[in-house]
């Protein structure tokens, strides 16, 4: 593939969905594009704006908080496998409300103590915090919260 088609494939994704260089540098690879071209498109990318890896992080946050329920621990694990990390992920981490981020844990956490059969309090207590820890959120606001939302049962 020439560095020209390589150019308006990635180009064409990149305008359809927001892409990070990870992804980019992925396509390339599996398209078998030449290392040298490879570089020369993911520059070209950048330089045209078509990826711009703050944009992307903000955008992966939002998303990800907001539809899918993850914490801030699965988010950063996630950004980190493309390899994205530093201050560009804590600064977007920072910009979830905090408010925001306890109401949806508590309504996960609610949500899935209703779905528990379990009598035993250890043992819902337990689950609830490997559930809210799959989800990536922070173990001491799990505890917090569990505490809270038992309060509230009784």
């Amino acid at each position: 593939m020439t560095f020209e088609e390589a150019l308006v494939k990635t180009s064409n994704i990149c305008a359809r969905q927001e892409k990070c260089i990870f992804d980019i540098e992925k396509k390339l690879n599996d398209w078998q594009v030449e290392p040298g071209i490879r570089q020369k498109v993911i520059d070209q990318l950048i330089k045209e704006k078509f990826i711009d890896e703050t944009r992307y992080v903000n955008f992966y946050v939002k998303d990800k908080f907001k539809f899918n329920l993850w914490g801030k621990i699965k988010i950063k694990w996630q950004l980190k496998a493309k390899s994205i990390y530093g201050s560009i992920v804590d600064d977007a981490l920072n910009e979830i409300d905090e408010t925001e981020y306890k109401e949806a844990l508590a309504q996960l956490l609610k949500q899935k103590r209703r779905n528990i059969k379990e009598t035993d309090k250890y043992k819902v207590k337990s689950s609830l915090i490997r559930f809210g820890s799959s989800r990536g959120f922070e173990p001491d606001l799990i505890y917090q919260l569990i505490d809270e939302i038992e309060l509230m049962n009784d």
